[in-house]
């Protein structure tokens, strides 16, 4: 298994196909093209005969993965913490026919309790670059960036991201237990401009802490590149210092999710009731209780 020293590049692109070779054809790995090119992704502007290619999904989606939990692995170490791969808790929604990809916990086991988990990624990663691989050498040539073939890699497909975002809420609505855990959606592409808006909201509304691209460059030309969101819904990981910093923060934090809908004389009683309490602490704690109807007001 490559090991991540550092964040998405080419090189690691590179690394899977050269794995991925190993144990599968190239036709399992590239659209061949109506000249006999084996190529990633159909050219912009290509229009000869074009084939399906399903068999790769699965490959990069088992890479990345892998490749994900070994980059948190120094920092969950740090944090005291463990990296593990598909991770279930049936308690939030985590299923043994849907585990979370990675997760940062504090017992080493697949199955885990709520009160375990630190932090829950899931990993929408693809192959990026377009390469072309020619058989007789072995060679493998990376022949230009996302903006120069047809497909749409990683976190600019709107089923990444609607999966994604299902998968989340799906974990909040599960259960109250869920509430204290963060979940960081992870990526190796910038996302389109029409999730901008949506990714803020999410964020703010606590059912995701970030959608984040741990590929510093994906694209030759910075424009189609953007640091982060208005409101840090989405942000690009520079550096695994970055990286660090930012999952730290997330974990060390005791943050809550809370939601509901509730007529506005019933949220002003809940208010004023828990506001009798002596300190902002328990004032949140008995606000939390009311709105959850654990107490009788």
């Amino acid at each position: 298994m490559y090991m991540p020293s550092n964040l998405w590049s080419k090189e690691t692109e590179r690394d899977f196909f050269m794995k991925a070779l190993e144990i599968a054809t190239p036709e399992q790995l590239f659209y061949l093209t109506g000249d006999g090119r084996y190529l990633a992704y159909w050219p912009k502007g290509y229009k000869g005969r074009k084939t399906t290619l399903q068999s790769r999904n699965s490959l990069i989606g088992c890479y990345t993965e892998k490749w994900a939990k070994e980059l948190f692995q120094p920092i969950a170490e740090e944090l005291g913490l463990h990296t593990i791969h598909n991770v279930v808790c049936n308690d939030i929604g985590l299923s043994q026919m849907s585990p979370a990809d990675v997760a940062l916990t504090r017992t080493v086991s697949r199955i885990q309790r709520p009160e375990d988990i630190a932090l829950i990624l899931e990993v929408k990663m693809s192959v990026v670059w377009n390469w072309e691989y020619i058989p007789e050498t072995g060679e493998l040539k990376c022949i230009g960036d996302y903006t120069t073939h047809q497909g749409n890699p990683g976190l600019l497909r709107s089923d990444s991201m609607l999966k994604a975002i299902g998968k989340s809420i799906n974990i909040r609505v599960s259960g109250f237990e869920s509430a204290k855990i963060p979940i960081i959606i992870l990526g190796n592409t910038p996302i389109t401009k029409s999730y901008y808006g949506k990714v803020d909201h999410l964020k703010k509304a606590g059912i995701i802490q970030g959608f984040y691209s741990v590929n510093p460059s994906p694209v030759e030309h910075g424009a189609q590149n953007i640091k982060n969101t208005p409101g840090r819904g989405f942000i690009r990981i520079d550096e695994f210092s970055e990286l660090e910093r930012e999952i730290k923060g997330i974990v060390a934090e005791d943050r809550e999710f809370f939601s509901a809908m509730v007529v506005r004389p019933k949220l002003g009683k809940l208010i004023e009731i828990a506001n009798r309490e002596d300190s902002y602490e328990k004032k949140a704690e008995k606000f939390l209780e009311l709105l959850r109807g654990d107490c009788r007001f």
